[in-house]
């Protein structure tokens, strides 16, 4: 490849919108061979593909997201378009709306405390500590409770990526592991825990479980919103 054209594909809003697609097909074609194990996880393929490929390009995260900023977008009219499932799920979720909106209060409040307090385990500096405590949230939240905080939106947003990859690698297992076999529980602890990317994974498993996934998601983002500066004030005095 010449220099000019390096540059060009470089430059190019295409190479990000065809770089995330191809990744998540590529993915999708080696989860589908190895029946969806964990470790072959869409996620997790697919931005490992991406960041090889920007390594090999010489392409910085800026010049990708000129066109990977689309897609990413979406993601709003996508969530939206999660309360559909929901809606389908309606009579499940008046029948335990209580036992769910205190879980996923409870899971928001666990989700801050045990980030900063581990954090403090290992030692970690005052500002990261401030940017992983929203780490459960999705990333346009969790950037903005961040700079709230203090701590370093773009440092935040990694820590969001990582856990929601961890989440969504372990939420089968750990279903298994436990004995959980209610969608409903499935769904919720996957939201709070994992926000988008763990609720893509469970919807690949039911759609019960995806719908309550994203109510959890959207409930953990403003009590994390709303909660987290109280939590950090009194957790780092």
């Amino acid at each position: 490849m010449t220099i000019a054209a390096l540059e060009w594909v470089r430059q190019s809003p295409l190479t990000g919108v065809l770089l995330t697609l191809l990744s998540y097909r590529v993915a999708l074609v080696f989860s589908r061979r190895y029946h969806g194990h964990p470790l072959v996880n869409t996620v997790l393929l697919g931005a490992t593909f991406v960041v090889l490929t920007l390594l090999a390009l010489g392409m910085n995260f800026e010049q990708y997201q000129r066109g990977a900023g689309f897609i990413q977008f979406l993601l709003g009219p996508v969530t939206v378009a999660l309360a559909i499932p929901l809606y389908n799920n309606l009579g499940r979720l008046r029948r335990n709306a209580g036992a769910i909106l205190g879980s996923i209060l409870l899971g928001s409040i666990a989700g801050v405390a045990t980030a900063v307090l581990c954090g403090q385990l290992f030692g970690l500096p005052h500002q990261v500590l401030l940017s992983l405590a929203p780490r459960s949230v999705t990333t346009p939240i969790a950037m903005g409770v961040a700079e709230v905080l203090g701590g370093i939106p773009a440092l935040a947003a990694t820590f969001v990526i990582v856990t929601g990859i961890i989440g969504a690698v372990f939420a089968r297992p750990l279903a298994q592991l436990f004995g959980i076999k209610d969608d409903v529980v499935l769904g919720v602890a996957t939201g709070v825990a994992a926000h988008g990317i763990g609720t893509a994974r469970v919807f690949q498993l039911s759609e019960t479980a995806g719908a309550f996934a994203g109510l959890a998601m959207g409930m953990t983002g403003l009590f994390t919103a709303l909660l987290a500066p109280l939590l950090v004030h009194y957790l780092l005095p």
